[in-house]
């Protein structure tokens, strides 16, 4: 599968040093490159929000406030009243912003030089306009904000007209996707060139809005300069799955084991178990604590009871047949949990390890190269012995080293899901908030399961599975808002997502 430049993710640093080399090489300079982002970012402005009529441009001293000055003359130009103040001295502006402000007060435009954000803390306060623009830092923000910027910001996002924000929201770590410790919250962010990383992930989602890029004509061009192992999944990214050959029967798509549901949590491994089944597993066979069993049947009869505990699965005769298994949703985390882990997690067959499963792994440590591990960020945090707000602190980070660890593919879920083999990241473009719910994690766990007993390729099934994932749940909220979704909710759609030709 190739991969679209334009879904090729990257870092600050390799933005700020071979953006000029780009320039170049298609025959503009920096500052051509600039009108080019502000005639964008103007453009998307007038698209999205045609009514838009009271502007206030909101400016630092570096590239990202020329972004703005070049914006606030055009939207002068096009009839616009526009109000520019600029978070700096007039001699701090330098190079090529200082040629755009220069171009910008040759229009009749008000402009405010302050180098106290609350002295534009008050300016935001007294706006009673349409749209604040931000440029006020981009992804040149390092370091923890001052009280000055963290009330800036905070009156920034209590006003009730639209924000945009150029490039990154301001305050938002374009690398990580954290605040520090807030950012402007956008409605839209426009970024320039090539996503970055720290636009599609963690905190980010609280901040980011509707984000749209633009490459500025430069994107392939910079490819040749930067290369990345980071990549945005999207609809055309998506690994395919093999046509089903007209007669495949139920032994050529294969057996899912599931392993899991303790008799205080049937219900993980009944929505892990069942949305392998709408995924395409032809047969699911679940073993479950003894007191779970009558549980299981009643809810999903096309599943299968197997055996209860580790003694009997060592030399149960079905497990010939078994082509793959998802060990964890609901295992518990006692003794006959424990021995089922030790049976089960070197048994050959390529595995989910999701759960309680990752506890134990966690504390017995191993690698393979036939797994998928499904961490959210607190599991994450055991596997790496180390705190949530560690893995929360540097997501990308996180997601390879547990990869490298333990082998196989891990997907650390979360908003902007991260899926790694170890040496590359694919983020995840789909979900919403409403999946902050009881059962979601083990209903993706079911999916990778159902999609690894149709594609040989581990990593194909755990990007395919978190997109659909996601993309199951977006339909839901288009249709019915993203309060109030089960996780059950979701095998409707994935059943159709999986037969549908695009996704």
């Amino acid at each position: 599968m190739s991969t679209s430049l334009t879904h090729q993710v990257y870092k600050v640093n390799q933005l700020q040093q071979y953006e000029a080399d780009a320039a170049q090489a298609i025959g503009i300079n920096l500052f051509q490159l600039m009108e080019r982002a502000g005639a964008a970012v103007f453009n998307n402005i007038r698209q999205y929000y045609p009514s838009v009529r009271r502007i206030l441009v909101l400016s630092g001293k570096g590239n990202n406030g020329g972004d703005g000055y070049i914006v606030a003359r055009l939207a002068h130009q096009a009839g616009m009243n526009v109000t520019v103040v600029v978070n700096a001295a007039r001699q701090q502006v330098k190079g090529d912003a200082l040629q755009a402000l220069n171009q910008l007060e040759q229009c009749p435009v008000s402009i405010t030089f302050t180098a106290q954000a609350s002295e534009v803390s008050d300016t935001v306060k007294s706006f009673s306009g349409d749209l604040i623009l931000d440029c006020l830092f981009g992804i040149g923000l390092q370091g923890q904000l001052s009280p000055a910027l963290t009330k800036l910001f905070s009156n920034i996002n209590n006003k009730s007209c639209l924000r945009v924000s150029v490039d990154v929201p301001s305050g938002l770590n374009a690398d990580l996707g954290i605040a520090t410790p807030i950012a402007v919250k956008a409605d839209l962010t426009i970024t320039l060139i090539a996503y970055k990383q720290g636009l599609l992930t963690g905190q980010s989602a609280n901040y980011v809005g509707e984000l749209h890029l633009e490459t500025l004509e430069v994107n392939a061009t910079f490819a040749q300069f930067s290369s990345t192992q980071c990549f945005r999944l999207a609809n055309s990214q998506l690994p395919n799955l093999p046509k089903r050959q007209t007669a495949s029967h139920k032994g050529s798509i294969g057996m899912l084991l599931t392993i899991g549901g303790h008799h205080d949590f049937t219900g993980a491994i009944c929505l892990a178990s069942e949305a392998a089944l709408r995924t395409g597993a032809a047969l699911v066979s679940v073993c479950c604590h003894q007191q779970s069993r009558n549980i299981l049947l009643s809810r999903r009869p096309e599943l299968m009871v197997a055996v209860s505990n580790a003694k009997e699965l060592a030399d149960a005769a079905f497990l010939a047949k078994v082509k793959a298994i998802v060990i964890g949703p609901g295992l518990g985390r006692d003794s006959w949990s424990n021995a089922l882990f030790d049976l089960a997690i070197d048994f050959p067959q390529p595995k989910v390890v999701d759960a309680d499963a990752l506890y134990f792994l966690a504390q017995k440590p191993r690698k393979q190269e036939t797994w998928v591990l499904t961490p959210h960020p607190g599991e994450a945090a055991m596997l790496l012995a180390c705190t949530i707000a560690d893995i929360e602190a540097d997501r990308f980070d996180a997601v390879k080293e547990i990869a490298q660890r333990y082998g196989g593919i891990c997907v650390l879920k979360g908003a902007g899901t991260l899926v790694s083999d170890g040496q590359s990241i694919w983020i995840n473009t789909t979900g919403n908030s409403g999946m902050a719910s009881g059962g979601m994690g083990d209903v993706l766990s079911g999916i990778i399961g159902g999609l690894i007993l149709q594609t040989a390729n581990l990593y194909q099934a755990a990007r395919l599975g978190v997109y659909i994932h996601g993309r199951a749940a977006d339909i839901i909220a288009k249709k019915q808002g993203q309060i109030g979704i089960l996780a059950s909710d979701l095998y409707p759609e994935i059943q159709r997502l999986i037969n549908a030709e695009t996704y």
